[in-house]
């Protein structure tokens, strides 16, 4: 009844079991462990403590093996579902609604992905779709779903747009990129979708309404949105304000609204939205509060994620606080969406196919230099970047191979060897490592450790089970092989996040290397 780790991690498959619409049965899943590579977390803060064993599914090795039963909620005996789990072994979602229970199951490669019709009598399965696709199959929540009369609802990648597909007819515009179904309420279906990727928009569709915007007056911003009984409740965020907007709308117009009770931050991010380069890269930049652009030079600072399946240039105050906090330390704060990443479409996000890292480091550096053509205020001799997780690895790839663009980097718990991530995130784009050894070794920031000649912080936290500290550990080795001068913190108690109260004498701390490396007063 849970989900196993590359399901809840890559898949936004929370979930291990399912009610049936009357409430008398469960699909279950069960999930067996057994086959996954271990590995074992250590505590060397408390060396009393025995480390930790978990089960990892690294890319290439097996994954855990994912049965489905269909229980009575009184008892008795369950019965099997049944289908191709060789060859389809992710299970990606389920739903059980009143017209039928469907199940989703993707290949190995993630090029093929089926929905099932499950009977609950039998646990016998019938295709009802496949989608296949020559690079992988997008993964979109919320899907599937039927109304009432049984349509299907679901998604499909066609004329590089994702559109919602009711019954196996399009029915959102090419210009409209779909990013999720957010729920289907008789036969209304609520989706969230962008017609520029910096802004999520919610949207209905109903039979002879077809697509409509909710609160179009709302303008620019970042909304999610629940719906039931006709009911609908709508979050909203902007850039104008660092508060979450709620209200509750009923027959196209408002009826109720929720304040918001959070503080006000002290500084509110100052975001300048930009267009840069031939590609029209999606940014943001950041001045330091109260700067008047011309009054002088100032170090850039880059503050990318990068990688797919996540944005970090999108029309909401939240993601840049910690980006405006830099800005006022004296930085030209500069964040960049560049390839791979969502919100632009089936070409763009598959851009990055087997050649992951150095696409998204040329829009980097493409977007630097088209920022500092329009604002010459950034100074090009002093550039640095940072970043966590996969912009911790950009991070650290920049400095590593392009040290004539930036001159120190901050690398937070950089997935440093593909080799040691999971199965489901990394074979998507690079393929299984002894078919597409290339693909990894050029993901290796080891193997470039003897290029290092610019300042390099390295920042893990011990008790990671997501990106494990080997990534960095063994790239603080092959330094050290290389005789390449570094820093390396290790943050004893830390998971892959660092969402707690001491995180702020981390920031100050890599506020402090960054100016010392770029010679700032």
């Amino acid at each position: 009844g849970l989900a196993e780790f590359v399901a809840a991690e890559e898949m936004d498959r929370q979930e291990g079991f399912w009610w049936s619409p009357d409430g008398d049965r469960l699909l279950v899943a069960r999930v067996d462990v057994g086959p996954v590579n271990r590995w074992y977390i250590a505590d060397p803060a408390d060396p009393s403590r025995a480390p930790r064993q978990v089960a990892y599914p690294v890319a290439g090795s097996p994954n855990a093996v994912v049965t489905l039963l269909v229980a009575g909620a009184g008892g008795g005996s369950a019965v099997p579902v049944r289908w191709d789990s060789e060859r389809f072994e992710y299970l990606v979602a389920a739903h059980w609604d009143a017209v039928a229970l469907l199940i989703v199951v993707q290949s190995r490669d993630q090029r093929t992905m089926r929905v099932l019709e499950v009977s609950p009598q039998t646990g016998e399965t019938r295709v009802i779709r496949e989608d296949v696709d020559p690079d992988w199959v997008d993964i979109v929540g919320g899907v599937p779903r039927h109304l009432t009369d049984g349509s299907l609802v679901w998604t499909v990648d066609a004329d590089d747009a994702r559109r919602l597909l009711v019954d196996g007819t399009v029915v959102t515009p090419a210009d409209l990129h779909v990013r999720g179904v957010l729920d289907v309420d008789g036969d209304t279906v609520l989706f969230s979708a962008s017609s520029e990727p910096t802004n999520v928009e919610v949207w209905s569709w109903e039979r002879g309404a077809g697509a409509v915007r909710l609160a179009p007056e709302s303008g620019a911003g970042t909304f999610g949105a629940r719906r039931s009984g006709a009911t609908t409740v709508l979050a909203q965020r902007t850039l104008d304000s660092p508060a979450v907007s709620v209200t509750v709308i009923r027959e196209q117009r408002m009826v109720a609204a929720v304040r918001s009770l959070a503080e006000t931050p002290i500084v509110l991010p100052r975001v300048q939205q930009l267009r840069l380069g031939a590609r029209e890269l999606r940014a943001a930049l950041l001045w330091p509060t109260g700067y008047a652009p011309g009054s002088g030079s100032l170090p850039v600072l880059l503050d990318p994620y990068g990688g797919p399946g996540h944005q970090r240039v999108v029309a909401s105050q939240g993601p840049f606080l910690e980006s405006q906090w830099f800005a006022d330390q004296g930085f030209a704060v500069l964040v960049i969406d560049g390839r791979g990443t969502p919100g632009r479409g089936w070409a763009w996000e598959r851009s990055i196919r087997g050649d992951r890292p150095y696409p998204v480091l040329d829009d980097q550096i493409d977007g630097l230099r088209a920022a500092a053509a329009l604002h010459p205020d950034l100074d090009l001799s002093r550039v640095a970047i940072r970043g966590w997780s996969y912009g911790g690895f950009l991070s650290g790839l920049a400095v590593l191979s392009r040290p004539d663009v930036f001159h120190a980097a901050v690398a937070g718990a950089p997935n440093a060897d593909q080799r040691l991530y999971d199965t489901h995130y990394t074979e998507r784009f690079l393929g299984m490592p002894d078919e597409e050894p290339e693909s990894y070794d050029r993901m290796s920031l080891a193997l470039l450790a003897p290029k290092l000649e610019r300042p390099l912080l390295l920042i893990h936290g011990l008790s990671d089970d997501n990106v494990i500290a080997a990534h960095t550990l063994r790239l603080a080795a092959a330094l050290d092989a290389a005789r390449r001068p570094h820093q390396l913190v290790l943050l004893s108690g830390f998971t892959h996040s660092t969402n707690r109260p001491s995180s702020a004498n981390l920031l100050l701390l890599q506020l402090e290397f960054l100016k010392n490396a770029l010679h700032l007063a």
